[in-house]
């Protein structure tokens, strides 16, 4: 059973569609191990995406992930995380195809609703981040 990382970023959680992208999770065959509601820090959103600390919109992605709360979800299922990053989208909203939930719910490549994990590994790192192992079920 794969495990994957999404979140639901701020801009999503303002617009109060939570419950409609996680249901596009259960409804593709995904399973909700565990989600959690959190905000946070300024260290978090630098700690979480240090991979991208060199790049010039770095400093950007860490305004906008700390601007509000954000929802923290292990998926699992067979191919989670490639299930997930389809059910995503094109990180630019303008180029996701129709029925994904960037091109639904999001309204700028900065702005683009959900985060997914971008490998099994990655995933691993990313779910340790947020979540203790007793926390998933």
């Amino acid at each position: 059973m794969e495990q994957t990382l999404s979140i639901i970023k701020p801009d999503a959680v303002a617009k109060n569609v939570v419950g409609k992208i996680l249901s596009r999770f259960e409804e593709a065959g995904l399973r909700i191990a565990v989600t959690k509601k959190i905000q946070l820090s300024q260290a978090d959103a630098e700690a979480f995406y240090a991979v991208h600390s060199e790049r010039p919109f770095f400093g950007d992605l860490v305004e906008f992930m700390i601007s509000g709360p954000v929802i923290v979800t292990v998926l699992e299922g067979e191919d989670a995380m490639a299930k997930n990053r389809d059910l995503m989208g094109a990180t630019n909203p303008k180029e996701a195809a129709a029925g994904t939930i960037r091109a639904d719910f999001a309204e700028s490549i900065d702005a683009n609703a959900v985060h997914g994990s971008d490998s099994v590994e990655n995933a691993t790192d990313e779910i340790n981040f947020f979540f203790a192992q007793r926390e998933i079920c």
